[in-house]
């Protein structure tokens, strides 16, 4: 049995009272945005609740907000409000993207320099290990053949050191003295120039295809 004259006036009345206590509890933000759902279903059971009180015969199947709009003295402020949120969401949004940014070239740093500890690692392990073998190998040769060895090991000693000099020192039989050949400034020099060894007295003589270039050292 009904115990309404009109249900659809009732049942306006019911909304407008269900959408008032609904709205007037829940923040502006959320009514005039992303909250319209949430308050559609909590409406929903509001004024169906109050049709079940009036034994309207009503049967609510949805509730759907369609448009919210804030008042026309609040509208300016509201819309501040609003562009406030876009633009904090929008620095979040860029702070977020370089942070993954610094992170993930933090991380690439990271594995370049363990990679090129790793490589360097090896290095030096295989480098010890080869003047290890190296030296192994000298100990067995010196061990057979002591004076050869030693021989050997200083005339490969003189050849790295006197492959990086551009001075030839001559040892001159007879000659308390030891003389220096300035190899670069002969090379450079565009007259041919001949060592002679013949020994003159104790002397190296030092001849060029120019004539009156016949020079004596001694």
């Amino acid at each position: 049995m009904l115990s309404v004259r009109d249900p659809e006036i009732s049942l306006q009345h019911a909304t407008d009272s269900a959408v008032r206590h609904v709205v007037g509890s829940t923040e502006l933000n959320q009514v005039l945005s992303e909250g319209r759902e949430a308050i559609a279903v909590e409406v929903k059971q509001r004024l169906q609740s109050y049709l079940d009180l009036y034994e309207s015969g009503i049967q609510i199947v949805s509730v759907n907000i369609q448009e919210s709009r804030p008042p026309e003295e609040v509208r300016s402020a509201f819309d501040d409000v609003i562009k406030a949120k876009e633009d904090e969401q929008r620095s979040v949004n860029q702070a977020q993207s370089y942070s993954n940014g610094v992170v993930n070239e933090a991380k690439g740093n990271a594995q370049r320099l363990l990679a090129e500890a790793e490589g360097y690692k090896s290095a030096v392990i295989s480098r010890a290990q080869g003047e290890s073998n190296r030296f192994e190998s000298l100990l067995a040769e010196y061990k057979r053949a002591p004076d050869v060895t030693r021989q050997r090991l200083y005339l490969e000693t003189m050849e790295n050191v006197m492959s990086n000099s551009s001075k030839v020192m001559v040892d001159v039989k007879g000659g308390n003295n030891m003389m220096y050949l300035p190899l670069d400034k002969i090379i450079n020099n565009t007259t041919p120039t001949r060592i002679n060894p013949v020994q003159q007295s104790g002397s190296t003589v030092i001849e060029t295809s120019a004539p009156a270039t016949r020079r004596e050292i001694r």
